[in-house]
């Protein structure tokens, strides 16, 4: 498995038998959310020239830039978590891929989280999006959604693009224009893989005609039914930035996306307390810096 984002929930413990165990993974969390929480408190960019430290789970970002709040084809949704800031590679790619909708008619791209102003752990929500080259683009594009938006958007929801059931897509929400909209964002240059929902996966490897060798950057990975999460690849400024394994060769529609339906994929909790993530020395000398 691939993927390094991952939501962090507190456990719930269902009786005395796992009490101990439960309560140690609560503590767990708990710590790692406090150190996140020195990240959070960063509300500017660290100076200097722009670059990615360490992994997209365990890194952070010098130099990072904002995306604007609207542009051409695009509008950054839940301003209120100031997750709008990442390496200027990403936010160069966003800006293009808006554009590139825009020109298409593909409606209004809706963006979730980018990263922290410094990058590093989040105190909720992912696992990953730390080293400013992560974000998360919702499925919906219809531009009617942000009619009753508050001033920051955070009222609005990311609907999912899976039936009720969660055994196939919303025949009247997924349409073709995501299916475009997908291919735009593999064909960005510097993206490194799209994490979409294994069904969303499938619908592609059904339907896709023609070119297909953009599908190989689309992985399926957990969750990922309202929004697909691009990742781009460590820049050419950043040498402390360490990047995933390569995408397998092969546009992923074989054995390897059959696993999916065929097992139980729901994640499970270990039963220990999280660590506390061990991030680069670099790292720290950019959360102290003023």
């Amino acid at each position: 498995m691939e993927s390094k984002d991952k939501i962090l929930s507190i456990p719930v413990c269902p009786g005395s038998l796992v009490a101990s165990i439960c309560l140690g993974l609560s503590l767990g969390l708990s710590s790692f959310t406090l150190y996140a929480n020195d990240w959070s408190r960063a509300q500017t960019p660290s100076s200097g020239s722009p670059r990615s430290v360490g992994e997209t789970n365990s890194g952070c970002i010098a130099g990072a830039v904002a995306l604007p709040l609207e542009g051409k084809g695009y509008q950054v949704m839940h301003i209120e978590r100031g997750r709008y800031y990442g390496h200027p590679d990403l936010v160069k790619a966003l800006k293009l891929l808006g554009q590139k909708a825009e020109q298409r008619d593909l409606g209004l791209m809706q963006i979730g989280d980018l990263g922290q102003p410094r990058g590093g752990p989040l105190p909720f929500g992912h696992r990953s999006h730390q080293s400013g080259l992560d974000v998360d683009i919702w499925f919906n594009l219809n531009p009617r959604i942000l009619a009753e938006s508050n001033s920051t958007r955070s009222n609005i929801g990311a609907p999912s693009m899976l039936n009720d059931s969660k055994t196939g897509l919303d025949r009247e929400k997924w349409t073709s224009d995501q299916v475009k909209m997908l291919e735009l964002a593999a064909n960005l240059p510097g993206v490194d893989r799209i994490f979409v929902n294994p069904y969303i996966k499938k619908e592609l490897c059904d339907v896709v005609a023609g070119n297909r060798a953009w599908l190989r950057v689309i992985r399926p990975w957990y969750n990922h039914d309202d929004h697909f999460h691009m990742r781009m690849s460590c820049p050419m400024d950043s040498t402390s930035c360490r990047e995933q394994d390569p995408v397998p060769v092969g546009e992923g529609c074989d054995s390897s996306l059959d696993w999916w339906f065929h097992h139980d994929t729901t994640p499970t909790p270990k039963p220990h307390a999280a660590p506390k993530p061990q991030l680069p020395d670099e790292c720290l000398d950019i959360l102290a810096e003023p």
